[in-house]
């Protein structure tokens, strides 16, 4: 089993979208062990972030990101990041397959709607940001 980190971003939970989001992971038969609904301060957000801190972006994505509440989960599964990324599609909505969460409802390449990891490696950071190993399940 694999886990990795889902984030549902503010643009997203703004347009209380979380459950259709939600419901659209379980379908694929990824698993759910952790969630929580959270509002990122400017810190955090910059702290989650920090492998971007040099990119142009990266002060705009900040502050997105804390710009209202988030919903963050530990979808677990085999082959659980490469599946999500699959079910994420691409970065940019014009390019992201038909039927994929971004392709339906991000709004622009930064209000995407949805995070996930992209490695193991990042998964395991990025899940112990957000989640002490009390808070998962499974």
């Amino acid at each position: 089993m694999e886990r990795t980190l889902a984030i549902i971003k503010p643009d997203a939970v703004e347009r209380n979208l979380q459950g259709e989001i939600i419901r659209i992971i379980q379908q694929t038969g990824l698993r759910i062990v952790g969630m929580k609904m959270l509002r990122l301060s400017r810190s955090q957000a910059e702290g989650f972030y920090a492998v971007h801190r040099e990119r142009p972006f990266f002060a705009s994505l900040t502050e997105y990101m804390s710009s209202g509440p988030c919903v963050v989960m530990c979808l677990e599964g085999a082959d659980a990041i490469r599946r999500y990324r699959e079910l994420l599609g691409a970065t940019n909505r014009d390019h992201a397959a038909e039927g994929t969460i971004r392709r339906i409802f991000a709004l622009d390449v930064e209000r995407n709607s949805c995070h996930g990891s992209d490695g193991p490696d990042t998964a395991a950071v990025e899940i112990a940001y957000f989640f002490s190993t009390l808070e998962l399940v499974g």
